[in-house]
């Protein structure tokens, strides 16, 4: 498993960054309703931004004064295939041995109930 992987596991692993990527699975938003959202408060929220940002899991883009936050699909996907990938393969190809075995990637993140 590569280090850019391990690093992005243990910035997901973090409860705040959790709770901040859970709110992102919907889809982009600016600071203030990750913040109404996460019930994260200024500035522990910009803290854990930055370490989503360093692991590169989060994009930003900016608008006028407002900063808008999405989740990396890329990258997140990266890490669900690694995961993934050490699941049991499946004896039979039409039948999965888990039942995540064929989902991967970031749309399966946004399936969890966080």
């Amino acid at each position: 498993m590569s280090e850019a992987i391990v690093e992005a596991l243990k910035a997901i692993a973090h409860p705040l960054r959790f709770r901040i990527l859970g709110t992102l699975a919907d889809g982009e938003h600016n600071v203030g309703e990750i913040e109404e959202a996460s019930g994260i408060t200024q500035p522990a929220l910009s803290q854990q931004l930055a370490i989503l940002r360093k692991a590169d899991l989060v994009t930003t883009r900016r608008e006028a004064k407002q900063v808008y936050y999405a989740i990396a699909p890329e990258e997140l996907g990266k890490v669900t295939d690694a995961l993934s990938a050490m699941l049991p393969e499946a004896e039979d190809q039409g039948e999965a041995a888990t039942p995540h075995a064929r989902r991967t990637g970031a749309a399966v993140f946004a399936r969890l109930n966080i």
